[in-house]
């Protein structure tokens, strides 16, 4: 399958809609079922040196910052929304755009949860150009792309009771996600500057655990 990006319908949607809010309700639930959030509380503190801090990108609803802020890890965020209203007064929000960010030097450790195949090839490569600089550790959980993953989600979202943007969103994040060695080659991490892994799960998670050689 060849990588394609499709524009998501909850990124069209005021965050009040009622099919925004069901659909974020649904995303609790894949990632509840999928474990992104324990993968990242267990991934990610033992790869951290004392007080470093870390970046999430598109933190949304702050539930994953705020779970690994219960393991003990500085967490601050990134989104084009505001800030949630439970959100850590300790922590910074930063109410801006990934591409246009230009904090990143303030954080050597930078992870997405389902928001890396949202961006273009060039914009992951620019967003690579960066990260080399500036970070130490990348984590990302996003979806893998095969005809598997699609067969899967038409399976299973009904049964959790996804709405109509759910069922979109999902089919056209596994058509944009990624397979093999994809992720750290499009933001081109070298082996001889980089350790990375990527890993698929058995319900179509694709990770990538990325840390800068000594």
């Amino acid at each position: 399958m060849t990588r394609v990006l499709t524009p998501e319908l909850l990124d069209s949607l005021p965050p009040d809609h009622p099919d925004a809010q069901h659909s974020r309700r649904d995303l609790r639930v894949i990632n509840r079922a999928m474990g992104n959030h324990r993968w990242f509380a267990r991934t990610l503190p033992p790869l951290l040196r004392a007080r470093e801090l870390a970046l999430e990108l598109g933190a949304g609803t702050g539930e994953l910052a705020a779970r690994l802020g219960r393991h003990g890890v500085a967490v601050d965020g990134l989104d084009r929304g505001p800030p949630p209203a439970d959100w850590a007064p300790a922590r910074t929000w930063h109410s801006t755009d990934l591409r246009v960010f230009d904090g990143y030097r303030h954080y050597p450790a930078v992870l997405g949860n389902l928001i890396f195949h949202h961006l273009t090839d060039d914009e992951l490569a620019a967003l690579g150009a960066t990260l080399r600089r500036t970070a130490r550790v990348i984590l990302a959980s996003e979806p893998t792309r095969s005809p598997r993953a699609q067969r899967l989600f038409a399976v299973l979202s009904p049964l959790f009771g996804a709405n109509r943007v759910t069922q979109h969103d999902g089919r056209v994040s596994i058509a944009a996600g990624f397979v093999g060695g994809e992720l750290p080659r499009a933001l081109g991490l070298e082996d001889r500057d980089w350790k990375f892994h990527c890993d698929v799960t058995w319900l179509g998670g694709y990770r990538m655990i990325a840390s800068r050689r000594s």
